[in-house]
């Protein structure tokens, strides 16, 4: 509190980034260790959707450059199909982080279409590191006043919301895949043990 009892203003421009690492850093990138390429891939249900050779899926849409594509289909399906852990990484990579990276920070521009999709668990894991590591220095770059200012149009519907906004909707997407990719590995585990 200042000296007159007006409570301090809160340190957004800390906290926001806060949020988000702590969880990187104590939950889900430590439970990502060991992720192997047989996990990775591995399909929980039948036409699950996947990062696959090129030419060999049967999703309405296969996009990416080189030899591997994501599957998808517009508009989604209602129910959307189960996705496996590498099709989840290779989303937070390029619609989560690495767009808003592109459009926000100066990183370097992707699209789901124009990407080099990781056909091993190990080349994800860099992916996702290098996209992480953009995201957290852009965010924590920004200060109060650069939370403070409107996305602009790259952003759609955040285009007219300040910064700070389309900052928590980062935290709770990578938040929320990052759990779904933590169950799917136990699920894996789980398949596995002897009974």
């Amino acid at each position: 509190m200042d000296v007159d009892g007006t409570p301090a203003p809160l340190p957004w421009h800390e906290l926001l980034p806060d949020q988000l690492s702590w969880h990187w850093e104590h939950h889900l990138r430590p439970r990502l260790a060991g992720l192997g390429d047989e996990e990775y891939l591995w399909e929980p249900a039948p036409g699950a959707w996947s990062v696959r050779p090129r030419g060999t899926s049967t999703a309405p849409v296969q996009a990416g450059a080189g030899d591997l594509t994501i599957d998808f289909a517009f508009p989604e399906p209602d129910p959307p199909p189960v996705t496996t852990i590498a099709w989840r990484l290779a989303h937070v990579v390029v619609g989560v982080l690495g767009e808003r990276v592109a459009s926000h920070f100066g990183g370097p521009a992707t699209g789901y279409e124009s990407h080099h999709y990781a056909g091993d668990a190990a080349r994800a894991l860099e992916q996702l590191d290098e996209a992480y590591a953009r995201w957290d220095a852009g965010v924590r770059s920004l200060g109060a006043a650069g939370l403070a200012r409107r996305c602009g149009p790259a952003e759609g519907p955040f285009a007219a919301s300040p910064m700070a906004e389309l900052v928590l909707h980062i935290n709770r997407e990578v938040i929320h895949h990052g759990a779904e990719v933590l169950l799917l590995r136990d699920l894996f585990r789980e398949q596995r043990r002897p009974r």
